[in-house]
């Protein structure tokens, strides 16, 4: 997922982890289901097929029927890969502070913390309570819809390691005899994303072809909730206004969608960014409208917030990976589709979406309510300047608060205190040197004088730490 922080090279031979997984054994998954669903196999089904639909990296499916006749998918966890998580999410840990330790550089990209959030991330994934909050959430959004179907969870059928969901068939994205109704398919794919992002505020974060298919109804059917991407109304209009910038290839606006989206930040040479920023726009420019991809624009405007010291949020490395899954599934469906065409139709649609109605109401609601109380403290704030004013008697004072001093402060004391041990260590050496040759004290082994051994040992102990302390700044 952290195409931010990895080569194209080494995400793509890390993604063939995931597939070709092999099956575990059957009477495992059934011990499995039997323990988390509290029932036997015989009482929760009708008929369930030992031989495993497919297998992955986290889970294996089986094909199961209910007592009243529904087609459903259980999908089992693998056994014992939570303690596996935690295991091996440990041992990065440590990995990553022991090279933070010894390669003081490497803080730059925050290891531990990517770390700390990747294992967060792991735990709710592979929690199936979660991905069935996730599916109820989406089959409500798109109840009714005549272009996008959700298969629901079973009832109750629901527990960490196990989940049931409604049965649904179909073709998969890339079947040829899809390609006459491709063009339609990939227009509804492409507005089910827009609404999902910009309206609900919460995405499908896989979208990779083995979890859409199309069904007999000419429906796209989306699977695999265990990956959901989140986004408050904030972040919207600030990836609606990157996605607009994008459009209109103003890099300027660009630059300002970045810093706001977080993308890019810290301190910066704005001209340089500007300039960056325009090559991105004037490679896009130099290509067929078919060709442009948001989500590789995404990406280069990321990868040029690396030298910045930007942490990336979760929640931006999760639609980036649904833009770049997304993309791939629209031009599978339509080889021809333009996406950026699509975009610019959809972008007043979408901004207006971002700034729904319901929030202004909400906005003018809270601006009262926070009135009625400035208006109620006010009066008391009147007498307490009023009671200082006459107390003092010499008129006001004013205060002044200057953010960032106390990082100031301890910069300049580290550096007076390198600075003194630097002396420290000069007079040493000078020592040194002077009770080396008047052969002053006594001597070890004959020939060095003591004081002067003690002197230079000193000397090199001091050099040892300021040159330690230097590298673990990261600048001289």
């Amino acid at each position: 997922m952290r195409r931010d922080l990895l080569p194209d090279e080494y995400v793509v031979a890390l993604q063939s982890l995931q597939e070709n997984i092999a099956p575990f054994p059957a009477q495992d998954a059934v011990r499995e289901i039997e323990h988390g669903l509290g029932r036997t196999i015989q009482e929760l089904f009708a008929n369930f097929d030992d031989t495993p639909l497919a297998a992955a990296s986290v889970a294996q499916v089986h094909a199961a029927e209910l007592h009243d006749g529904r087609r459903v998918i259980v999908k089992v966890r693998r056994i014992g890969i939570k303690k596996q998580v935690d295991r091996d999410m440990r041992a990065l840990l440590l990995l990553a502070r022991m090279a933070e330790r010894f390669n003081p550089r490497l803080k730059h990209y925050q290891p531990t913390r990517i770390v700390d959030e990747i294992w967060s991330n792991l735990k709710k994934e592979i929690d199936f309570r979660q991905e069935a909050r996730n599916i109820k959430r989406f089959v409500a959004a798109f109840a009714g819809s005549p272009t996008i179907h959700i298969p629901n969870v079973a009832g109750d059928l629901v527990c960490e390691t196990v989940i049931v969901q409604e049965r649904s068939s179909g073709r998969r994205i890339d079947d040829p005899t899809l390609k006459s109704d491709g063009p339609r398919l990939a227009q509804n794919f492409v507005d089910a994303y827009l609404h999902q992002i910009f309206v609900l505020g919460v995405f499908h974060g896989d979208p990779h072809p083995g979890n859409i298919f199309i069904t007999a109804e000419g429906q796209i059917c989306l699977h695999d909730f265990g990956l959901a991407g989140f986004l408050d109304l904030a972040a919207r209009r600030k990836l609606a206004a990157f996605t607009n910038a994008f459009i209109h290839e103003d890099a300027d606006w660009l630059l300002d969608a970045a810093i706001d989206l977080g993308v890019l930040g810290g301190e910066m040479n704005r001209s340089e960014m500007r300039r960056g920023l325009s090559e991105i726009l004037a490679d896009y420019a130099a290509v067929p409208l078919k060709d442009w991809s948001l989500a590789d624009a995404f990406l280069r405007v990321m990868r040029l917030g690396q030298a910045q010291n930007v942490f990336v949020p979760y929640e931006l490395v999760v639609l980036m990976r649904a833009m770049f899954n997304a993309e791939h599934a629209v031009r599978t469906l339509d080889p021809e589709f333009a996406l950026l065409g699509s975009l610019q139709e959809k972008g007043p649609q979408v901004l207006q979406a971002a700034m729904a109605k319901t929030d202004w109401q909400s906005a003018l609601d809270r601006l009262k309510q926070d009135s009625l109380i400035a208006a109620h403290d006010l009066p008391a704030i009147l007498a307490s300047w009023t009671r200082r004013l006459n107390q003092e008697g010499e008129g006001l004072g004013l205060s002044v608060r200057l953010q960032g001093l106390e990082g100031l402060e301890a910069h300049i004391d580290r550096s007076s205190n390198r600075v003194a041990l630097a002396l420290v260590t000069l007079g040493l050496y000078i020592a040194g040197s002077l009770l080396m040759q008047h052969s002053i004290g006594p001597r070890l082994y004959g020939e060095v004088p003591a004081l002067a051994a003690v002197a230079y040992g000193l000397a090199l102990w001091f050099t040892f730490r300021l040159v330690r302390g230097i590298a673990r700044s990261g600048r001289l």
